[in-house]
């Protein structure tokens, strides 16, 4: 592993860090002409323009793409960090910790890439670009074929068909793409396995809003902390709330199914989520309430 120009934890003035190696002064994204690397900058800033970046866990970070309004498109940063790897670009995450003053995280490789929807600057609904890196150095127990750089959902295919008007247009994309990012996150959160059960054959594994998307704020819908892997059993009861966990991962069953009707389908009783964090608990909360 090449050695990193930067140190872990420490603090840098952004214009410092540029004036050394170059890249833009303003964009998220700051490509470096002169030199093989990339820098990418986080902060709660962000937020305002729709962006959401986030550990999703202690290895992998995802990050949004650059672009304030409209649709993010593969152009620029963009474009940049999809062909890093192919143009042998190193990735390094600084977060914002004062105006003009970041701090270095970690160098970064690309995992995946994929589409959310989100709302842009102008509180307009968009189609927005969601990266999925690794910490350099860190090996991940998923299969390579898990990983692919291949999209979930392309909004250029999601419309080629012959569509009447604009306005059947945009509901067709919008129906198509956004859940291929927010399900990649809810796969790394889980590492790739059924919460309860730990089954791991992630093709039938769902990823699921534990507060639906048409009850949640757009900051839960994109909040992997409201999210939750399962095994199509368990997910078919979560989201009818014929069960639902405590706080401390217990599993609840309601009273209009007896017993027996949960042994037959393989369900114990004794089912416990080993891996809840404090994060999860307002949004188990709210499922709590709606149990029947």
């Amino acid at each position: 592993m090449l050695q990193s120009p930067f140190i872990v934890g420490k603090i840098y003035k952004r214009t410092s860090i540029q004036d050394q190696y170059g890249g833009s002064r303003q964009s998220g994204i700051a490509p470096c002409a002169s030199y093989p690397y990339i820098f990418i900058f986080s902060g709660d800033a962000g937020h305002q323009h729709g962006y959401k970046d986030q550990w999703e866990n202690e290895n992998v970070f995802s990050y949004t793409g650059e672009g304030q309004v409209n649709d993010m498109t593969f152009i620029r940063g963009n474009l940049a960090l999809k062909d890093h790897i192919k143009n042998g670009k190193r990735v390094f995450l600084f977060f914002y910790v004062a105006k003009g003053i970041v701090r270095y995280e970690a160098e970064l490789q690309l995992l995946s890439i994929d589409y959310f929807q989100g709302q842009d600057r102008e509180g307009k609904e968009r189609t927005a670009i969601k990266f999925f890196f690794k910490r350099i150095g860190k090996h991940l127990n998923y299969p390579i074929e898990q990983l692919s750089f291949q999209l979930v959902a392309d909004p250029e295919e999601a419309y080629k068909n012959d569509i009447p008007n604009e306005t059947e247009r945009k509901g067709l994309v919008t129906s198509r793409v956004g859940q291929g990012a927010y399900r990649k996150s809810i796969l790394f959160r889980w590492d790739f396995k059924c919460a309860v059960t730990n089954y791991a054959k992630n093709e039938i594994l769902i990823a699921s809003h534990i507060v639906p998307w048409k009850g949640s704020s757009n900051d839960e819908r994109l909040d992997v902390n409201n999210g939750i892997l399962l095994s199509p059993t368990y997910d078919a009861l979560f989201d009818k709330h014929l069960i639902s966990f405590e706080n401390t991962g217990k599993i609840i069953l309601s009273d209009p199914l007896l017993k027996s009707n949960y042994k037959e389908i393989g369900i114990s009783g004794k089912e416990v989520i080993k891996k809840l964090s404090i994060n999860n608990y307002p949004y188990l909360e709210k499922h709590r309430e709606l149990l029947l």
